[in-house]
C-alpha cells in the first residue's frame, strides 16, 4: 500500500480564468495526511474551504464546479488532474477568485508547479479504491464503463456531434505516462459553440493562447498540435481530474465514449456508491447513544443549586480520553453508547497516542455462556472482535466532533482465533489505529489472556451520525 504524499513547500502562479476572464492568484500549499485536496477562497470572509469530493459537485456545464453553500470554485478539473497524475493526495489550493487560472488550457503549468514545489511522502498509508464489479453509465450520447483493474487505465473515444475529428487513445496512467502523454493536451472548442457559450457568461477568458478552436475542418491554434490525438487526450485529462473526486487513488479500467464532465462526475458518484454497498448489511455495535444533553447531571452538593443543564463546557472526551489517562467502567459508559450485556470493556488501562489498552473480565455470569456451550463455556470469537472495535472507538471518540456518533462495522481481515477464552479469564485488548480518513478508520487489534495471544484482527469501521 503506497504512502500518502503532499507538497514539500508552497508555490504560486497567476493568470486568468477560462470562463470568468478574471485575473486570479493561486497558491499550492502542503497539507496534513488524511486531509485530502481542498480549495480555499482567500478573497472571501473566513476563507471558506471546499473539499474536492464528488458530493460537492454543483455544476458540470463545460467544466466542473464545486460548491458549498454560496461558495463556488469553477473549472477545477485541470488542477485536480495534475495532483492526481502526480500522486499528490493532500494539498490546499488557495485562490483569490472563483476559478483557477487556465494557463495554456492544459495541466502543463500545474505539473510544473508541483515539480517546483517537490513531493514529500507522509507516514500514513493511502489505500486505493478498488471496484468489486463493473459499472456502466449512459447519459445522452455519452457511454462510460468502469471495470476492476490492478492499476488505472483509460480507453477513450471522442468526437463532436457531427462525428468530426473522431479520435481514440488508450493509456495505462502512471505519474510518468500522465505527465508525458496527457498533461500537455489543451482544451478545445468548435467555433459554432463559442457564441452560445460567450452569451451564457462562459469562456470569457478564452483565446488561442489557452484553447484550440475548430472551424469547419480547420484547426486554429497558435502552435502545432502537441499530440496527434490532442482532443481525445484532453478528454482523458478531464477524466483524470473529475475521477479524482472519489478522494482516493482509483484502481479501475475506464472506457469512455464521448465523455463529459457530467458523465465523469456521475461515474465518480457511482463508484463511491459501490464502495459503500458493504454498509447496507452491517449492524451497529449497539443501540443509539443517549445524547449528551440528556445524560443525567450529578447530584448537587448540599446548599448548591441544581445546574440548569448537564452539558459541561469541556467535552467529556477531552476530559477522559487523554494520553496517560485510565478509565473505569462508568467513564467508559460516558464515552460509548454500549450497555450490558453488550459492553465489552470494563476498564481502560493505557492511552498513548493512537494506541490504547483495555480489559474485560470474563465471568460465568455472561449470558452467552448459557448456550456457548453448555458444560464447556467459551467466549464467542465474534465478541472478541466486538471488544476490539469498542476499544478502538474510544480513541476515535476522543475527538469532540465524534462524540455521540455510531460505529458501523465494515470488515474484518486476517482474523485469527488462537486459544479459547473461558470464565475467569481477564481479556487484555491492545488496539492501534493505523488509518483515519474522514469517517473511516482502520485498526489492528490483539487480545491476550495471561500474556498469550488468543485472537487478533484488522478491523474497519465507519462513524456516522445517529
Amino acid at each position: 500500500m503506497p504512502q500518502q504524499q503532499t507538497l514539500q513547500q508552497p508555490v504560486s502562479f497567476a493568470g486568468i480564468g477560462l470562463h470568468s476572464g478574471n485575473r486570479v492568484n493561486m497558491t499550492f500549499l502542503p497539507a496534513p495526511a488524511n486531509s485530502g485536496l481542498r480549495f480555499r477562497r482567500v478573497d472571501l470572509e473566513g476563507q471558506p474551504e471546499i473539499e474536492a469530493r464528488a458530493e460537492n459537485v454543483v455544476d458540470t456545464q463545460r467544466s466542473t464546479t464545486l460548491g458549498r453553500g454560496p461558495v463556488r470554485i469553477h473549472t477545477v478539473e485541470h488542477v485536480l488532474a495534475a495532483f492526481q497524475g502526480a500522486g499528490v493526495h493532500n494539498a490546499v489550493v488557495e485562490l483569490d477568485a472563483p476559478e483557477p487560472p487556465i494557463g495554456d488550457g492544459s495541466s502543463r503549468e500545474f505539473v510544473r508547479l508541483i515539480r517546483e514545489a517537490g513531493i514529500s511522502q507522509q507516514p500514513d498509508k493511502m489505500e486505493p479504491l478498488k471496484l468489486t464489479a463493473p459499472i456502466e453509465l449512459s447519459i445522452g450520447e455519452t457511454q462510460m464503463a468502469a471495470f476492476p483493474h490492478d492499476g488505472f487505465k483509460l480507453t477513450c473515444t471522442s468526437a463532436d456531434k457531427g462525428g468530426r475529428f473522431t479520435q481514440f487513445f488508450a493509456l495505462e496512467v502512471t505519474p510518468e505516462s500522465w505527465e508525458r502523454d496527457l498533461s500537455n493536451a489543451r482544451t478545445f472548442g468548435f467555433l459554432e459553440e463559442i457564441e452560445y457559450l460567450y452569451r451564457n457568461g462562459l469562456i470569457r477568458g478564452a483565446s488561442l493562447e489557452n484553447a484550440i478552436i475548430v472551424r469547419d475542418d480547420a484547426v486554429l491554434t497558435n502552435e502545432p498540435l502537441r499530440y496527434p490525438e490532442e482532443f481525445v487526450r484532453h478528454k482523458m485529462l478531464d477524466i483524470v481530474g473529475d475521477l479524482s473526486l472519489v478522494g482516493r487513488p482509483l484502481h479501475a479500467h475506464i472506457v469512455a465514449v464521448k465523455p463529459s464532465h457530467q458523465a465523469n462526475t456521475e461515474l465518480a458518484k457511482a463508484i463511491l456508491a459501490q464502495s459503500r454497498k458493504a454498509l447496507e448489511a452491517v449492524q451497529t455495535f449497539a443501540p443509539p447513544p443517549v445524547p449528551i444533553a440528556e445524560k443525567p447531571a450529578g447530584k448537587p452538593a448540599a446548599g448548591q443549586a441544581k445546574p440548569a443543564s448537564s452539558v459541561t463546557e469541556t467535552p467529556v472526551s477531552e476530559t477522559f480520553v487523554r494520553d496517560g489517562a485510565t478509565l473505569d467502567v462508568e467513564q467508559v459508559m460516558q464515552m460509548l453508547p454500549h450497555r450490558p450485556p453488550f459492553l465489552m470493556v470494563d476498564r481502560v488501562t493505557r492511552i498513548d497516542g493512537n494506541k490504547i489498552t483495555a480489559l474485560k473480565q470474563v465471568t460465568m455470569g455472561e449470558p452467552y455462556f448459557a448456550g456457548h456451550f453448555p458444560g464447556h463455556p467459551i467466549m464467542p470469537g465474534v465478541l472478541q472482535l466486538e471488544a476490539m472495535a469498542q476499544v478502538a472507538g474510544l480513541l476515535l471518540l476522543r475527538q469532540a466532533e465524534n462524540l455521540g456518533k455510531l460505529a458501523y462495522f465494515m470488515s474484518a481481515e486476517e482474523v485469527k482465533w488462537r486459544k479459547p477464552v473461558r470464565p475467569g479469564d481477564t481479556l487484555i485488548i491492545d488496539i492501534e489505529l493505523t488509518k483515519i480518513r474522514g469517517k473511516i478508520a482502520k485498526a489492528e487489534g490483539v487480545c491476550q489472556v495471561n500474556g498469550e495471544t488468543v485472537s487478533e484482527a484488522r478491523v474497519t469501521f465507519m462513524l456516522v451520525d445517529r
